[in-house]
């Protein structure tokens, strides 16, 4: 495919770095740290180490830590905050393992510009003062002669409020984080439209003191959300009744006393049959549901027919299992939890599968109930003084509302997809920031992604690694890790509000710069001094801890700081709610104004075809998807994935653990790459599993390029969400091309 922008690779030109433009930050080593003494092992010599607060960016969880270096300032390990209650002053593998993106070699060093050189397009070294002038000069033009709105942001990870700050004070709201379409914005849409709330990041599950748990495709201990995973295995001594709902035997499966191998794609219907059982059987809390929720008739009338036995035709289960699991849910309600989930965009009618899920926790009683849902409380930071930004003329509303008429934010694709030209397109975006988002591996519809790119007039990327992403910018700045910078304050929401700090425990390095500074830097260059009003983000966060009692060198101190709260964390009696009805919504009116189903309607999805099995994808716990595939640490302990087959399908197709494979899927896309075969009992014979992130195509990521095959390179199909635009990636079938048989992909 011949592209007006082509995919480049960021060679060794960049190995060195280079030292041109702007002189190099001023790392602030006087004030950052206190320093601790250590003794080390008999006959070594006294060192001096000093301990540096952080909390982590290798997931969303944020956990508190101490960065441990010696007196050169090298980064020597990173041990969980003993003070913080997300954490408990235990980290996962990633966590530990971070401290690989500070050493990676593989690294951006310096800025690179996109140039034609012998009718060839290459990137060169470029100097900041070159890059950032580049592109505030290329984003007012934009703004000349299309508006500020046309230009858009995709981001994920700490730099993203960076970069949308920039972004709304020049005058555009089109940021997207494929966060909200690809894992949560479901679930948190159905839950807003029942509870008037969402169940947070983290969730605002009650697991510790939980009597019974169900995880309908959700894999703790394996997704590696810290507090959850502490939560459950105490749990798990304390004898709690886990029922386990997934076509895979998981990790979690292996600790469950129900494992529901469910045919793939029929979770509703599921969830629809223990719904008509609790109801059936009047095992719901008659007091809770009576006091505080609405629709419950036509609830009951709802699912008078979706019986087990309707089920059973549909998701393989037999009627007794269903029958049995559903009252043991209802007899330790309603200290009795139906997990939410995180990563819920499957087949499409993903909204109405959560709303199920929000339904039965509804008849369980179990919201502000202890070993339930607790109510959380988080610190009120004011933000930093700048003016109000201005009022873009459009937004990301005006693309895809009429569409998708319950997003709650801006979805990925919908903006990709209005950066295309098209007499449809009334609302074109011109210009692309990309920041901390590898979006060839992280979003579906690689086509739909291209011919945007095609289409756009400038891309500039931010990441700390060369991503696939990376090949497609006009400008590459290179971003410091998250142990060399200074970030927002972390401030979840959780039983007890606490906050954590995040300052540098080493200098940038080679020429990697923070976002901070990276978007004041631009805004300067854009005319918005107001918005950045501020010499270093030292100022700015020390601001805000002075608005909360305390100050930036007390945090630099103890790291983090615990508050206590002003409300209960459970509650009791007659619960207000922030719907129209100030109560829970079991039939929702706002859907049907919607024109959707008031109530979850189960539909048939398409079954794979002959000779193919549906694609299944998760995660490990040493890895986060994608973006730790090249950490030397994380390959360590996983070095690429495999993809697991039922022994009966290995009979059939002739296979035996180890052997390598391609995979093909129903649209004729075959992997990159060659995959390992793990023979298991522990995958249906219907589907095929695979852990997401790796199949690496940029040869630049010398430990992550061709391990293993590449999910998103194979998810062609996209089964879209008509209530929020989410895209759903569980709709693709594969099937096996034997390694003698095909001839590995030139990237």
């Amino acid at each position: 495919m011949n592209t007006r922008r082509d995919f480049i690779r960021i060679s060794t030109l960049a190995a060195g770095g280079v030292a041109l433009g702007l002189t190099p930050l001023k790392f602030l080593s006087g004030s950052r740290s206190r320093e601790e003494l250590l003794d080390l092992p008999a006959g070594s010599s006294r060192e001096i180490y000093r301990r540096i607060p952080s909390y982590c960016e290798v997931c969303f969880w944020k956990c508190a830590s101490w960065v441990y270096t010696n007196s050169d300032n090298q980064i020597l390990k990173v041990l969980g905050n003993e003070d913080d209650p997300l954490c408990n002053g235990r980290l996962c593998p990633r966590g530990t393992g971070g401290i690989g993106m500070y050493h990676d070699e593989d690294r951006l060093k310096t800025p690179l510009i996109r140039v034609q050189k012998n009718g060839k397009q290459e990137y060169r070294e470029a100097g900041w003062d070159e890059a950032l002038d580049l592109i505030a000069s290329r984003m007012k033009e934009i703004k000349a002669k299309y508006g500020a709105e046309s230009m858009a942001l995709f981001n994920h990870g700490c730099s993203g409020p960076f970069f949308a700050h920039l972004l709304h004070a020049f005058g555009s709201e089109n940021n997207a984080a494929p966060s909200f379409a690809q894992c949560r914005g479901a679930r948190d849409v159905a839950y807003i439209h029942t509870y008037g709330t969402i169940p947070g990041s983290p969730e605002i599950t009650d697991i510790r003191d939980c009597r019974c748990m169900v995880l309908i495709g959700s894999h703790l201990g394996e997704n590696m959300h810290n507090t959850q995973v502490q939560e459950l295995a105490e749990a798990i001594d304390q004898g709690i009744t886990l029922i386990t709902v997934d076509p895979r035997f998981s990790t979690v499966a292996g600790k469950s006393k129900y494992w529901l191998p469910i045919k793939p794609a029929t979770d509703l219907a599921l969830l629809l049959a223990w719904i008509h059982v609790i109801i059936e059987e009047e095992l719901y809390d008659k007091d809770f549901v009576k006091l505080n929720t609405t629709g419950f008739d036509q609830l009951k009338s709802h699912v008078s027919s979706m019986t087990p036995e309707w089920a059973y035709g549909i998701t393989t289960l037999e009627p007794a299992l269903i029958r049995l699991t559903a009252r043991e849910m209802a007899r330790a309600a309603p200290a009795s939890i139906v997990h939410p989930g995180r990563h819920v965009a499957w087949y499409g009618d993903d909204t109405q599968r959560s709303r199920a899920i929000a339904i039965l926790n509804a008849l369980l009683g179990n919201w502000g109930k202890r070993g339930g849902f607790y109510v959380p409380e988080k610190v009120a930071i004011p933000d930093f003084p700048c003016p109000d930004y201005p009022k873009p003329a459009w937004n990301f509303h005006d693309i895809h509302l009429q569409k998708y008429p319950l997003a709650e934010e801006s979805i990925t694709n919908a903006l990709i997809e209005a950066s295309i030209p098209s007499a449809d397109n009334h609302h074109q975006i011109r210009g692309w920031i990309v920041s901390g988002t590898n979006m060839p591996e992280a979003i579906p519809d690689k086509q739909l992604f291209l011919k945007a790119v095609d289409s756009l007039e400038f891309i500039v990327v931010v990441d700390t690694m060369p991503m696939e992403i990376t090949g497609y910018a006009d400008v590459v700045l290179p971003e410091c890790t998250y142990f060399e910078r200074y970030d927002d304050i972390r401030n979840s929401a959780f039983r007890e509000p606490s906050i954590a700090l995040r300052m540098p425990a080493a200098e940038p390095k080679y020429e990697s710069r923070a976002a901070w500074w990276i978007t004041k830097q631009i805004g300067e260059r854009l005319g918005l001094h107001d918005y950045f009003a501020y010499d270093h983000y030292e100022e700015v966060i020390d601001w805000q801890l002075k608005q909360v009692g305390t100050s930036l060198d007390e945090m630099k101190e103890k790291g983090v700081m615990r508050f206590s709260r002003n409300k209960d964390v459970y509650l009791e009696g007659e619960i207000k709610f922030n719907t129209p009805s100030g109560k829970i919504e079991l039939y929702s009116a706002a859907f049907e104004a919607a024109g959707l189903d008031p109530l979850p309607v189960y539909t048939a999805h398409p079954e794979p075809p002959a000779g193919y099995y549906r694609l299944i994808y998760g995660r490990a716990p040493m890895h986060t998807f994608s973006r730790t595939a090249n950490n030397q640490n994380l390959i360590d302990l996983m070095p690429e994935n495999a993809v697991w087959v039922n022994p009966k399908v290995a009979g059939i197709e002739g296979l035996k653990n180890g052997d390598r494979v391609y995979l093909k899927n129903q649209d004729g896309i075959r992997s990159s790459f060659t995959v390992s075969v793990r023979v298991t009992e522990r995958i249906r014979w219907d589907s095929v599993y695979m852990v997401h992130g790796f199949g690496h195509s940029k040869k630049e990521l010398t430990k992550a390029y061709g391990r293993g095959a590449s999910t998103t390179e194979l998810i062609t199909r996209v089964m879209v969400d008509p209530a929020m635009g989410g895209t759903g990636m569980r709709g693709n079938f594969v099937m096996f091309v034997r390694e003698e048989e095909g001839k590995e992909v030139e990237i």
